[in-house]
């Protein structure tokens, strides 16, 4: 959610002498519109569009982050937080305080009981690496290099996440900075209702500056891609929908559709090139029994087989998506059942034949991502078979023409859809309808009562906003 120009006054209306207290208070930079490092700091992954703040603090510990968050609530302004920049919210903040949690990277592996403490800055390779020689593995994303606690609050949907769940679902303990300035250890023993709320609302109810996780006995898996020709788009993709449907929890898997651009960074084969891709992540005690599930997507003859028994090290191969920053525009939707009918719904708007270049994601939910969590949390949609993603980098077309493009393919796959949406793939413009779509009624109601309780004057609003119950129960703007 935006802010108006009315925050930025309000930012500068103290004048220079409470920034500079701040600056001492803060072992971080302290940074304003008008310091030099101030582009730098608050660039993040998506550069299409990034927060453009009256107040930067980039902090490197807790004590930073309290120090920021009881400035704005002195002064009356709204809290963003980032760490890599991947999450950005709707629409980039203009305003208010922003903090940067980049520079909070400390990992602490607990091999014995299986668990890490992860501090707010910290990307997933970093984690991967730190537990791989405990022969352990976290609920990591299909790209390494995303922040893990912005995504694994958001939910955390990952390459084990059919065997295992949520990311949200095997946080131990929470520790956030919240309105009032407090840095609170949060357990579902000590505050129950907080611990729900934040694993699934993420930033809504305050800084989270580290939390602890469960890591799985998984040294190594089979997985990898199967590429091929769009020509054949339409049978491997029927293909996969019946094939997916029959999998057992240990398959995660998904296929897109990717236009790839004619760049020499890119292999020979794939320049230039419509393909799909499926991507595979087999993960049990017996991996052998990974090649014959494969088997029936092999014999479609892909042009490219990438799928091998690998060390969890190097799960960032199955999708390999680019590791550097980039503008681009993305649509959401969750879906049911599919069939025949919705695959040719999706091919009629991709392709060579598409006016605007897209990759568009169908990623297989269900197995242990359908059950409740063993501690509950408010990460929704769990009903949800499918996931689709669409992506388009604004470097490729325009914005105005990527936007209907979406809006076509959403309407085009409406009829398999479940209304829902999955909070950690919201991207682009959207209004408090569309974040409460992320969540279960009777959850997002709570959701608001616990704001309401913890962050009544919605400091943290500059983010995919969970507006505060209002007195009689409703969720206000």
């Amino acid at each position: 959610m935006s802010t108006s120009g009315e925050e930025n006054r309000k930012a500068t209306s103290f004048g220079g002498e409470a920034i500079e207290a701040l600056g001492k208070r803060v072992m971080g930079p302290v940074l304003t519109p008008e310091d030099e490092q101030y582009d730098a700091e608050r660039a993040g992954n998506q550069t299409a569009r990034s927060h453009r703040p009256a107040i930067l603090v980039g902090a490197v510990g807790p004590a930073d982050v309290q120090q920021a968050v009881q400035f704005a609530v002195r002064h009356g302004l709204p809290v963003a937080v980032q760490g890599t920049g991947h999450a950005l919210a709707a629409v980039a903040a203009e305003g208010g305080v922003l903090i940067n949690t980049s520079r909070m990277t400390g990992v602490r592996v607990n091999a014995e009981a299986g668990t890490a403490w992860v501090a707010a800055g910290v990307r997933w390779d970093q984690v991967i690496h730190e537990a791989a020689p405990a022969g352990l593995a976290p609920l990591a994303g299909s790209a390494p290099g995303v922040g893990v606690v912005s995504y694994t609050l958001g939910g955390g949907l990952g390459l084990l996440s059919r065997r295992y769940g949520y990311a949200a679902d095997h946080v131990r303990s929470i520790d956030v900075v919240t309105a009032d300035g407090r840095l609170r250890q949060v357990t579902a023993t000590s505050d129950p209702d907080l611990f729900w709320a934040l694993r699934g609302g993420r930033d809504n109810f305050g800084v989270v500056t580290g939390i602890e996780i469960d890591l799985m006995p998984v040294p190594t898996l089979y997985g990898g891609g199967l590429f091929f020709d769009f020509a054949s788009a339409r049978e491997v993709l029927d293909t996969y929908v019946q094939w997916s449907a029959g999998m057992p929890d240990e398959m995660t898997s998904s296929v897109a559709v990717i236009s790839f651009p004619d760049v020499p960074v890119l292999p020979p084969p794939l320049r230039g090139r419509h393909v799909v891709h499926v991507r595979i992540a087999y993960s049990a005690d017996d991996l052998s029994v990974g090649k014959d599930l494969v088997a029936p997507l092999r014999a479609l003859d892909p042009f490219n087989d990438t799928v091998r028994e690998l060390p969890y090290t190097e799960v960032g191969t199955i999708h390999n998506d680019p590791p550097v920053p980039g503008t681009f525009e993305s649509a959401t939707t969750l879906l049911g059942e599919l069939d025949a009918d919705a695959v040719r719904a999706v091919l009629d708007l991709v392709g060579p034949h598409a006016p605007v270049p897209h990759v568009v994601e169908l990623r297989h939910l269900g197995g242990r991502l359908a059950r409740p969590a063993d501690v509950a949390n408010a990460v929704g949609n769990r009903d949800a078979h499918y996931l689709l993603n669409v992506v388009s980098r604004l470097e490729r077309a325009d914005i105005t023409d990527i936007q209907p493009a979406h809006e076509r393919l959403l309407e085009a796959i409406a009829p398999w859809s479940t209304g829902g949406r999955a909070l950690t793939f919201l991207n682009g413009e959207r209004d408090t309808e569309y974040v409460r779509s992320a969540y279960d009624p009777e959850d997002y109601q709570r959701l608001t009562e616990i704001k309401a309780a913890y962050d009544p004057g919605n400091i943290f609003r500059l983010n995919h906003n969970i507006p505060p119950a209002a007195p009689g129960g409703a969720g206000r703007a």
